[in-house]
């Protein structure tokens, strides 16, 4: 009998100093964690990631329709084309003058607008050439100066061949001296 007391006692005083969560510590511990895995997990459902880990992404061509006609670009490969070097002066407001020389590389979606820019390449170069004499060397210092000048080429050479379109203006080459 005594030991039947002794143990009510030991279980009466176990559900004593056994403790719930608090509403804080539930929110750090256990409603925090869900919500960021939840988060992450919906990122990277939007972002694509996890197509390729559930199959649902694009499945790969077979090897006959890569090989396709010889020289024929793929669907959905950038093409790319090298301009002519460029080299211009840059407005200064002291004596010795600064040049510019650049080399650019056009990203086309599709091979039919080659031919449309190599048709308009005079009016391409007297555009470019219209825009980068108007430049000072400090405009063109650090990233914040070529992404103003990567986004202004593309702005006017999409101008410029206007039916065809220009997805990127790549810089092969650039120096100032």
């Amino acid at each position: 009998m005594a030991a039947d007391t002794f143990d009510e006692d030991a279980g009466a005083r176990r559900a004593s100093t056994r403790k719930r969560l608090s509403g804080k510590k539930l929110i750090l511990f256990v409603i925090l964690p869900v919500l960021l895995v939840i988060g992450a997990a919906a990122g990277l459902y939007f972002s694509g990631a996890l197509s390729s880990i559930f199959g649902g992404g694009e499945k790969a061509a077979p090897a006959e329709a890569a090989a396709g006609a010889p020289g024929a670009a793929q669907p959905g490969a950038p093409i790319y084309w090298d301009l002519p070097d460029i080299l211009v002066n840059l407005r200064t407001d002291g004596p010795r003058p600064q040049f510019l020389k650049i080399s650019v590389s056009l990203e086309l979606d599709h091979p039919e607008d080659r031919a449309a820019i190599e048709r308009v390449m005079p009016r391409v170069t007297d555009t470019f050439q219209v825009y980068l004499r108007e430049l000072t060397a400090d405009q063109l210092r650090g990233s914040a100066g070529l992404i103003r000048l990567r986004e202004e080429l593309l702005s006017r050479i999409n101008t410029a061949v206007a039916p065809a379109h220009v997805k990127d203006v790549l810089f092969r080459e650039m120096l100032i001296q």
